[in-house]
């Protein structure tokens, strides 16, 4: 007799993008993907404006009957039916949105950036302790099974100690006149929104230097890096063009993470132009191809190899039946079996590690001083702040 997988009850919080995504993800059915020890269920959506909003949303999603929808995140976080809220608002809403689920007692998967400064991040960190709930950021890439495999092959030497590693995370939006191909109050260049190239697409790249230089590094000699930084920034007062370069003195190795709003890192949507992420060792190289969030390559370039080049592809399963499958469910599941198996933080991403990442971004932002207002940079709970309200 084959045991029932646990089940992770699920409450979603906001109703743009990226959540649509991920519900559709959490709505396949796991054994597609070759998952049969957790499942998930949704319970509940909100919206912040309407709860009109969130039915449009389950409509959107093929979501199943009897799912709530809600017009206020504090109605869902205090829906006695929802185990672990999955935030995606935007970033400059993540430490109010967060700890108002913290606060209700829920479990959160809070979408990346984690939160607009490293204090935002070090105090939810400190909450959900202090109440023993489980608390992650949403890195979906961490979880991809090419991204456990990369992590296995550094780790089994297979490109000797790794001493630089280069990404990429770069979207071509140039528009006329100087000007980029959004509108100013795009999320993707405001301000209020915490806008810029940085934190939306830039911590991909950081993602990738920080699973190999910093994660795989021995426990107990995690070294954080020293941060130098560039930044181009937009008439919106955003960053539109991130370079840091990371050093790890102790470890000898190197990372450059570079973003831009600009130009692309696949230029002509065929990765004519190479990997967007290099792995470097004494021995070879790894390199991943594909963007850097949801790459389906890998390739092994050996020093002795001859001229010849493992190829590897992992492509991202689909579920027949809604003919869907994105990636962001292996995050989900993550979710579900640190809760099965009674842990508060995924060991593949530790909420230390999310904080020093917070830190470098927050250095790399200050380096190129782009600021942002006072609204979404305090680290001062208020459960009545608009960006809890949705300023009703």
């Amino acid at each position: 007799m084959t045991s029932q997988p646990f089940t992770l009850k699920w409450g979603i919080m906001a109703t743009g993008g990226i959540a649509q995504t991920f519900t559709k993800d959490l709505l396949t059915n796991p054994a597609s993907r070759g998952v049969h020890d957790v499942a998930h269920k949704l319970v509940a959506v909100a919206s912040s404006s309407s709860k009109e909003s969130a039915t449009s949303f389950l409509e959107k999603v093929k979501a199943p009957s009897g799912v709530n929808a809600y017009g206020s995140y504090a109605e869902l976080v205090n829906d006695p039916d929802v185990e672990i809220v999955y935030v995606a608002t935007p970033h400059s809403h993540h430490f109010q949105n967060t700890m108002l689920a913290l606060e209700a007692g829920k479990h959160v998967l809070c979408e990346k950036a984690f939160t607009v400064n490293a204090s935002q991040a070090r105090k939810l960190v400190e909450t959900a302790r202090a109440k023993n709930l489980f608390l992650m950021e949403a890195v979906w890439t961490r979880y991809f099974p090419l991204s456990i495999k990369i992590r296995e092959l550094v780790q089994s030497g297979a490109i000797g100690p790794v001493y630089r590693v280069i990404a990429d995370n770069s979207f071509g939006n140039d528009g006329p006149n100087g000007t980029l191909t959004f509108p100013d109050e795009n999320r993707m260049v405001n301000p209020d929104l915490a806008g810029g190239a940085l934190l939306d697409l830039g911590i991909y790249s950081l993602t990738w230097l920080f699973q190999i230089l910093y994660h795989l590094q021995p426990e107990g000699e995690k070294e954080a890096p020293n941060t130098v930084a560039a930044i181009n920034k937009y008439s919106t007062g955003a960053d539109e063009m991130t370079n840091i370069i990371l050093q790890f003195p102790k470890h000898k190795s190197m990372g450059i993470a570079m973003t831009c709003l600009r130009i692309a890192t696949n230029t002509d949507g065929q990765n004519s132009g190479g990997p967007a992420i290099k792995i470097q060792g004494p021995l070879g190289e790894i390199q991943v191809v594909g963007p850097a969030y949801s790459p389906i390559q890998y390739r092994i370039v050996k020093k002795d190899g001859g001229g010849k080049v493992e190829i590897v592809d992992c492509p991202i399963p689909k579920d027949p039946e809604r003919d869907w499958g994105h990636g962001m469910f292996w995050e989900a599941d993550e979710c579900a079996r640190c809760l099965r198996d009674g842990k508060k933080e995924s060991a593949t991403l530790p909420l230390s590690e999310s904080i020093v990442i917070m830190e470098v971004m927050e250095e790399a932002l200050k380096q190129g001083d782009v600021k942002y207002p006072e609204l979404i940079t305090t680290d001062v709970y208020d459960p009545k702040s608009p960006l809890n309200t949705g300023g009703k």
